[in-house]
């Protein structure tokens, strides 16, 4: 019943956000991608969206209109292509696998979002970044790369550092969100990027919520988990209203 409330949540979901935003195709390497725009006005601050391994879908376009409609842009990145919606798991798998082989890939992709952003209007240089699981994770490999972005904030996200890689190129700063009952991603890999990211001496903030699992912040599924949804988001709308001006 959980699994049927959400489909039937999501599809109400999408006539109402294509009304206020816009989906927009772009090209990358000659293949096409689709994202969703949402902006206020003219020059607001932008929220980089990065998806979860089921592609981009109304999902992140939700979350681009509550950003929107706390005065903020917001640009949910495609890191699949154009009608690319992985359904089983293992479509999923494959599909983040060839991208975590091919980081160079991720990073090209990472940063035509954010310039197809650029090219709508969106004020990049008063941004930050979001990710959810899979998105957290690529969002941490464009921190690594040295993105101009104000700030990366990860959901629920993979918080290893791949072998060869390291903080030293980041700009902005870092704020993770994680649940202590994840069992994708471990409390030790938490407090692992958290020491390295001390180390290193980035900026950062780090909260955990107590019987979150991963994915906690994804409403209209079995693992959602309206607490730490709550307080998570509280924090990330402070952490906006204090990184963006």
């Amino acid at each position: 019943m959980k699994v049927l409330a959400s489909i039937i949540f999501f599809l109400g979901l999408a006539s109402s956000l294509l009304a206020s935003g816009s989906l927009v195709t772009y090209s990358v390497d000659g293949k096409e991608y689709e994202g969703y725009y949402i902006s206020p006005s003219k020059n607001s601050p932008l929220v980089l969206i990065v998806h979860d391994w089921d592609g981009m879908n109304e999902y992140e376009m939700k979350r681009a209109q509550m950003l929107n409609d706390l005065g903020y842009a917001a640009f949910a990145v495609d890191l699949f292509g154009k009608g690319v919606k992985p359904q089983t798991v293992d479509e999923k798998k494959a599909i983040t696998a060839s991208l975590y082989k091919d980081r160079a890939k991720m990073r090209t992709l990472l940063d035509a979002g954010l310039k197809t952003a650029k090219d709508k209007g969106a004020n990049v240089a008063n941004a930050v970044g979001i990710g959810y699981c899979f998105g957290g994770t690529a969002l941490l490999e464009m921190a690594r790369s040295g993105s101009d972005l104000k700030g990366f904030a990860i959901f629920h996200g993979g918080l290893a550092t791949p072998e060869g890689q390291d903080y030293k190129k980041t700009k902005g700063d870092i704020i993770i969100f994680h649940g202590s009952a994840d069992t994708s991603v471990s409390l030790a890999e938490f407090a692992g990027l958290i020491g390295e990211l001390e180390t290193t001496k980035i900026k950062h903030e780090a909260i955990s919520y107590s019987g979150a699992p991963h994915a906690f912040s994804v409403f209209g599924t079995e693992r959602y988990k309206e607490d730490a949804d709550r307080k998570s988001w509280d924090r990330f709308v402070g952490y906006l209203k204090e990184t963006l001006h």
